[in-house]
């Protein structure tokens, strides 16, 4: 019986790399065809990624957004407030990132600082935790009742798996940088934060704005999982676009380049690899 149970609560495999990338391409074709039906309808998506460090929050957006427009598609990941910020109501600086008509919104960390990394190690009192809790589901049915699509995902991973990636990082010159001193201060606070999501899912998980856990030991499948849920989150449908037809280009009319040494070129460093 025990084996068997083991066998039920073992991870899935990890997902092989070419069935991920053909699913991965096909199913960024899709956001495209979301990405214009946002535009088109002026419809507002407001996607949260909340999670512990190295969950795999920043590789999902950046999938998310390959082949988007940066013009429609806006990433906030806003940095520790100001003195003037902190003055502010809560929300405030937040509220100057959601998406105007036709925008898609995406948080890389959102409002839920206060109910995570603030409420543990100590960065608001407990009558600014506490006022976040009765707040925020208030202010997200406000934003569902005037129109916004708001998506929340909880990238979960394990401690195992996130002190793997945290050693990956301190290896890796190309990455060191995203390994902060918070996050290694999130080693020894673990439970801490454990038990601060537990809390926060109880009070913000509502009926218009649920939470939805992203399981992470596998990237690959962690984002294949929340792209195809975003896309079924969204009622998009595709927009018929116009053929392209090219002018012809005009004849000339005299204009002569100036010669080149009149210029200043960057260095042709490509030459030193042939």
């Amino acid at each position: 019986m025990a084996k068997k149970k083991q066998a039920k609560d073992a991870a899935p495999p990890r997902l092989r790399r070419k069935p991920y990338a053909k699913e991965l391409f096909r199913l960024q074709a899709e956001l495209v065809t979301m990405q214009e039906w946002v535009r088109s309808t002026g419809a507002r998506v407001v996607v949260v990624f909340e999670g512990r460090d190295a969950a795999g929050k920043g590789g999902a957006i950046k999938r998310v957004t390959e082949h988007l427009s940066p013009r429609v598609a806006r990433i906030a990941a806003l940095p520790a407030p100001t003195e003037r910020q902190r003055g502010q109501w809560y929300f405030q600086r937040y509220i100057e990132h959601l998406p105007a008509a036709g925008e898609i919104a995406l948080f890389d960390r959102s409002w839920y600082n206060r109910a995570g990394v603030e409420r543990v190690m100590g960065f608001c009192t407990q009558d600014e935790y506490h006022r976040f809790l009765h707040q925020c589901p208030i202010f997200e049915r406000m934003l569902v009742e005037d129109g916004v699509f708001l998506l929340k995902y909880w990238f979960s991973v394990s401690d195992v798996e996130q002190e793997r990636r945290f050693l990956a990082r301190r290896d890796d010159p190309m990455r060191r940088w995203k390994l902060s001193p918070m996050d290694l201060e999130s080693i020894t606070r673990w439970e801490d934060y454990s038990r601060a999501k537990d809390e926060m899912l109880v009070h913000t998980d509502i009926p218009e704005a649920r939470w939805r856990v992203v399981e992470s030991e596998d990237k690959r499948r962690a984002r294949i999982n929340m792209i195809a849920h975003l896309l079924s989150a969204v009622p998009y449908t595709e927009i018929p676009t116009k053929p392209l037809t090219f002018p012809h280009r005009p004849p000339s009319r005299g204009y002569q380049r100036p010669p080149r040494d009149e210029q200043h070129y960057v260095p042709d460093h490509a030459a030193t690899l042939e």
